[in-house]
C-alpha cells in the first residue's frame, strides 16, 4: 500500500488536537499505511473473519440500543452497554460524521472486555484502521478476537 495524498490528509487529521484532543494515533509513530498493513497482517495471522466480527458488533450495538444505558446480556455470551456522549465526530478520512456512541462488550466466558465507538466501527469497516497503539479508542485485533470469538 502506498501513502497517497488522501492517506496523508487523513493522517494529519488524526494528530492530537485536530479532531480530538488525543487524536487517533496514540504514541504510534509509524506511517498510516504501516499501521493499517500491520493490523491487516494481524487479522490474517489470527484467522479473524473481519466481516463476521463486524456483523456481530453491529448486532450488539442494536441490542444495546434497545436498553440504552442499561447493561444487558446478549445470547448468554456477552454483557453489553451502549451509551452516548454529547456531540459528533468527523471521520479523519472525511467521509462521514458520527455520534459519540460507545459500546462496551464483556465476554462472559473469559471476562475479556472491549470498548468500541460508532466511529471506530466505521474506521475498521471502511478503512481497516484500528487506530494507533496507545490510542484510547484503539481496537486491538487480538482483543477483538478474544471478546467476540472467546
Amino acid at each position: 500500500m502506498k501513502m497517497t495524498e488522501d492517506l496523508k490528509k487523513a493522517y494529519e487529521n488524526m494528530k492530537p488536537g485536530v479532531i480530538t484532543a488525543d487524536g487517533f494515533l496514540g504514541d504510534d509513530e509509524r506511517l498510516l499505511v504501516d499501521i493499517i498493513e500491520s493490523d491487516e497482517e494481524k487479522i490474517r495471522a489470527l484467522n479473524i473473519n473481519l466481516q463476521d466480527d463486524l456483523k456481530k458488533i453491529r448486532y450488539l450495538f442494536e441490542k444495546g440500543k434497545e436498553t440504552f444505558e442499561e447493561p444487558v446480556t446478549v445470547d448468554n455470551k456477552w454483557l453489553i452497554k451502549v451509551d452516548e456522549a454529547r456531540g459528533h465526530l468527523p471521520c479523519p478520512f472525511e467521509d462521514g460524521i458520527f455520534r459519540k456512541v460507545n459500546l462496551r462488550i464483556k465476554n462472559l466466558d473469559n471476562k475479556e472486555e472491549l470498548l468500541i465507538t460508532e466511529l471506530s466501527l466505521h474506521l475498521i469497516e471502511k478503512h481497516h484502521f484500528f487506530q494507533g497503539k496507545g490510542s484510547p479508542f484503539r481496537v486491538d485485533p487480538e482483543k477483538l478476537k478474544k471478546v467476540l470469538e472467546g
